[in-house]
């Protein structure tokens, strides 16, 4: 299972990277992890946007979710004519969320161009993938995921703040990737983000093999989120990047 970056960037796009977005590839079949605003561009330099087999969206906030708006126009006026239709797994409500941004009644309904499935808690298989999601602490409706293929797991955090939920699905992961959107500091909103240390503590109870830091939010410090990061979880601690390539 390979994974690649290909945006990283908290909350909002940064001057090196789009926001979240990830491409987890095994036996030939690309899922698409996230699609924020931003990422449809450099999301082309890894897959052709025609050879994507599904999409899985962790919550409805924009630097997720937007560029799904940019992806229907492509596969609605693709020179071959419409492309058919490929599973996007998300929260309820996301067709809608969706139509709203893409401007209403003036566009063709996503779901036109999607064939949208509402995630819940539970396992679901997607292609190779054995896909385990639950639900994260976040001001919308938020899932984390666990996927599994060929014997190897990686665990996905999305956006959350403090959950013993995310412990459980990384629990034994090879690798946890997780946000850390909030430098320490005293009075940080709760049930928003984490912190690096806090981060490192969920790979380092979850016992998982490799921590990669990631919704890295651009006026953050990435020499301090790597230092408070690797102070707390013993195995191998690195800083999501846009463009790396990661063998799980």
């Amino acid at each position: 299972m390979d994974l690649t970056i290909v945006g990283c960037s908290g909350s909002f796009p940064g001057p090196d990277s789009a926001s979240s977005c990830y491409l987890v590839e095994a036996d030939g079949y690309r899922m698409v992890l996230d699609l924020g605003n931003g990422a449809l561009g450099p999301l082309q330099r890894y897959t052709g946007l025609d050879q994507v087999d599904a999409v899985c969206i962790s919550h409805l906030h924009a630097d997720h979710c937007l560029d799904m708006c940019s992806y229907q126009v492509f596969r609605t006026y693709h020179p071959d004519g419409p492309l058919p239709g490929i599973p996007v797994y998300a929260p309820a409500g996301a067709a809608g969320r969706l139509d709203r941004a893409s401007g209403g009644e003036s566009a063709e309904s996503v779901a036109a161009r999607f064939e949208f499935r509402t995630l819940a808690p539970g396992t679901v298989e997607i292609g190779p993938f054995l896909v385990t999601t639950r639900h994260m602490n976040h001001p919308v409706e938020t899932f984390g995921f666990r996927i599994s293929a060929g014997g190897k797991t990686l665990a996905y955090s999305a956006d959350t703040g403090q959950t013993d939920e995310l412990a459980e699905l990384a629990q034994d992961a090879d690798l946890l990737l997780c946000e850390a959107s909030f430098a320490e500091a005293d009075g940080l909103p709760p049930n928003l983000h984490l912190t690096a240390r806090q981060a490192a503590s969920y790979a380092a109870r979850a016992g998982a093999g490799e921590l990669v830091i990631t919704h890295l939010v651009p006026w953050n410090s990435k020499d301090q989120v790597m230092g408070n990061a690797s102070a707390v979880f013993p195995g191998r601690v690195s800083l999501a990047a846009a463009g790396a390539r990661i063998s799980v």
